[in-house]
């Protein structure tokens, strides 16, 4: 019985058979028979790891780097909710109230005494930068 495997018994091995009988004579396409399947082709250059992916405008903005987005973005979620334009005192209360780390508020604290008139504003006081341009 060239057909039987010496892994299982007899028993075992009639089992298999009967189980996969109706996939090798049904008619069905099986794994056995992706060979005849042509493979898909594609006419696009290889892909470069190297090359810039994805929108052009992702990314950090032309003038800042970064750690400037970042710092950025975290002002911005310590201080929604503000109304501007307001001065340093009601950004450090705000930040205080919102349950913002000793530095946040340290930094709000050194802001000159003037009228902010959004994030943008008190973000490039804290030298975080102000990008260039918009797209």
């Amino acid at each position: 019985m060239p057909d039987k495997s010496d892994k299982h018994g007899p028993k075992v091995d009639d089992e298999i058979g009967h189980e996969t009988e109706g996939m090798v004579r049904g008619g069905h396409p099986t794994h056995a028979e992706e060979f005849k399947e042509t493979e898909p082709y594609s006419g696009d250059a290889p892909w470069d790891p190297t090359a810039a992916t994805g929108d052009p405008r992702e990314g950090s903005p032309p003038g800042m780097s970064a750690g400037d987005v970042e710092g950025r973005s975290d002002l911005a979620r310590l201080l929604s909710g503000v109304r501007y334009p307001a001065r340093p005192d009601d950004l450090v209360a705000h930040a205080s109230g919102a349950g913002a780390d000793d530095a946040a508020v340290g930094a709000l604290e050194t802001l000159p005494d003037r009228e902010y008139e959004n994030v943008a504003d008190v973000a490039d006081e804290l030298g975080y930068g102000r990008e260039n341009r918009r797209f």
